[in-house]
């Protein structure tokens, strides 16, 4: 298959085939007569195992470990373990993170009433100290 039917039948951009191959994550197909790349099953196989495993936000250089594994199946999965369970951990400091940034917009939310505008408004007015705050921060660092 070309490379168009590959990224049809995956939902993988054409710059990103190229990407994964460049970066040898993918490997590289043979070529036609044309010099048109000629995907194979196991092409299109590897490409949705790589799509997957960024839908869970794993890194490529995560990835790159994970299809070693898949290369050499009689390893020991410990270290398989050990990578997911480092994504889990990525994971738990985003939500954190995120759960920080709810309350941070929640209480900037808190700010305002309805009741007023422009300069008067309560999270405008939070948002252009805060910035300030930063700015005047920024210039005294030097």
């Amino acid at each position: 298959m070309r490379i168009s039917e590959l990224a049809n039948a995956t939902g993988v951009d054409l710059e990103t085939i190229r990407y994964y191959e460049k970066q040898e994550l993918l490997p590289a197909p043979a070529r036609e007569d044309n010099g048109y790349r000629s995907y194979t099953v196991e092409h299109l196989e590897r490409l949705s195992f790589i799509r997957h495993c960024r839908a869970l936000d794993i890194p490529l250089a995560d990835i790159r470990r994970l299809v070693s594994f898949i290369e050499r199946p009689a390893e020991d999965c410990g270290d398989i373990n050990s990578l997911i369970d480092q994504q889990i951990a990525r994971v738990k400091a985003r939500l954190k993170s995120m759960k920080a940034l709810e309350k941070q917009l929640s209480q900037l939310r808190a700010q305002c009433d309805n009741r007023h505008h422009g300069k008067e408004c309560g999270i405008l007015t939070e948002l252009v100290s805060a910035a300030h705050g930063e700015a005047c921060a920024c210039h005294s660092d030097g």
